[in-house]
Parts: C-alpha cells; structure tokens; sequence
C-alpha cells in the first residue's frame, strides 16, 4: 500500500506519494552525498512504498574547458587526463551486496535494483553486458552528452557556445535516436534534461517551442511500449505529460533524481496531481508504474489501463 501524507515541508493537503524509481546512492559516481542506507531510512520516514536505486552507468568520456577543470571535486581527479573526464564503472558486486543488506534491515520497503544507462545507443555492447550481469528490476535509459568537436561535453557545457533552442533541440534529436537504437530499456529518463541548465539570460523555454520534437521523442516511446519519468528535479511541464497521453503513452514514473537522500521524492505531491489531472493513476503493484486511466475528469474512479504498469 502507498501511504498517505502530506510531502514533508510543504503545507499541500495529504496525497498518496508513489514510489521514487530515480534515485542514486554512493555507488553512483557523482553522487557525493549519497548513502543507500540513509535513503531508505528517509523513505521509511516519509512513507515511501518503494525506491528503485538507479545507479549511473556512463560510458561517454567528457572534455572539460579549463574552467570547468578548476571545479573537478577531488574524489573525480583521478579519472581526468588531458583535459578528458572518464566517469568509473559501475561497481556491481558492491553495489548489489549494498542493496541485500538495506533490504534486511527495512524489510517494509520495497527495495528495487537498477541502473541508469547513458547513451547506451553508442555503447550498445557494454550496456548489453551490464544489464545481463546485473539483472536489474529498472532499468533507465538516458542522453547527458552531447558532440562537441572531436569529442564530447555534458550537456549543460553546451549552453556555453550554443542557442538554447539549438541545445534543446539537439538533445530531442539524440533521444529519439536513442529508443530507435537501443531497446533493452523501461523507462525514459528526464525528457526535459537541458531545462535544467537553461540560461537565465534566454527567453523561457516554452514546450511548445518545441512540440513537433517532443512530441516525435514521445511517440516513438509509446510506440516501443516504454514509460516516460516525470522528473522532479525541474518539474516537467503539464503539457509535455499531456502530449505523452495524446501521442498513446501508456505508462509514467516518478523519479527525484535524488543524488541525496534529503532530496527524496522531493516535489512529488505537486506532481502527483498534476499527473492525475493528465489522466494517469497509481496501479495494484507499490513499486510499479503509474497508467492510463479510463477518461477524465474529477470523481474518477482508479480504473487503470496497464500494459506494462504492473511487472515489477
């Protein structure tokens, strides 16, 4: 059962929070703050009915300009030569023994393993062999690089010497190609990744700006029959869920991006209604997805479309 509470530091009337299926601990290699045992203690906290642990993946090596070199954290020193930051893999073996043992000590909260691959259309072969060792409950599939001469750059570098709407456009370009690349993947992760870093200085980014592309990035992924996040680290805009209803979306997810366990679930009882005035409810499974519902409209009943809704 999901509980329900009001979201901690916010004065909303209670909701029924979903589970957090985007979340990293220590074992990802930019979370600096993160500890799977405390987020789980956090859950518990706040009422929580799951957590999936979707540790980073990242395969793309990334060129830093000099003054990005100057704010490298000491802990990622050692994987920069030549100007070039090389994120470390995954380390399975501790991170999976990590997770047994969160699950025995909060054997109330459902406790899902998972990996968040990026670009794993470019390293489709080592992507592949990770998740055959891993045998993740969730796996994500995410773009956070871009091309940047002969190499690569995160994507926020790319505001840098970039239009916004270039930056933007771009990136939906690369998560199409994405999912017609690489199908071994539940869930699209942060559809709206380089809102995140959008300059302060620009026009605000308007979605429909730029509907033709989300909209062909979400009908690809209704088509593939996967599920798309609503990412909570900058709220995804209504109309974008909207669209993903309208272009057959079956499925959506919940995801904090929580690099902390402080950051936990944060925003979601904002979210949570806006994905229910969208027309998507909660399904019989705690740790699963969120589905269509059957019309809408206030005074709804809980009837929900699953296809993929409740496998996990």
């Amino acid at each position: 059962m999901m509980s329900s509470m009001t979201e901690p530091g916010s004065e909303s009337e209670n909701v029924v929070l979903p589970a957090d299926s985007h979340v990293h601990s220590q074992w990802s290699w930019d979370a600096l703050a993160g500890s799977m045992e405390g987020t789980c203690r956090r859950a518990v906290e706040i009422g929580l009915p799951a957590v999936a642990f979707t540790e980073h993946a990242d395969f793309t090596p990334w060129s830093l300009r000099s003054e990005l070199l100057a704010l490298v954290p000491g802990d990622w020193q050692a994987r920069v030569n030549d100007g070039v930051l090389t994120p470390p893999p995954l380390d399975l073996d501790g991170y999976l023994a990590c997770l047994e043992r969160c699950r025995e000590l909060f054997p109330g909260l459902r406790i899902l393993s998972g990996v968040e691959l990026g670009e794993p259309h470019w390293h489709a072969a080592r992507s592949t062999a990770l998740l055959r060792a891993g045998g993740f409950d969730r796996v994500l599939a995410s773009v956070h690089s871009a091309s940047a001469g002969a190499g690569f750059a995160e994507i926020s570098d790319r505001f840098r010497d970039r239009d916004p709407a270039g930056v933007l456009r771009d990136y939906l370009a690369e998560t199409a190609a994405l999912i017609i690349g690489f199908d071994a993947f539940d869930v699209l992760a942060h559809i709206d990744y380089p809102v995140r870093y959008w300059p302060a200085n620009a026009p605000a980014h308007d979605p429909d700006d730029f509907q033709d592309e989300y909209r062909h990035v979400l009908r690809l992924l209704a088509a593939a029959g996967k599920a798309l996040e609503v990412n909570t680290r900058v709220p995804l805009h209504p109309k974008i869920l909207a669209w993903w209803r309208e272009e057959d979306g079956q499925a959506i997810t919940f995801a904090s991006d929580a690099h902390d366990p402080a950051r936990l679930a944060d925003g979601f009882a904002e979210t949570v209604r806006v994905a229910q005035a969208a027309g998507f409810g909660a399904g019989h499974n705690s740790g699963g997805f969120w589905g269509r519902v059957l019309g809408s409209g206030a005074g709804l009943k809980a009837s929900v479309l699953l296809g993929i809704g409740d496998v996990r």
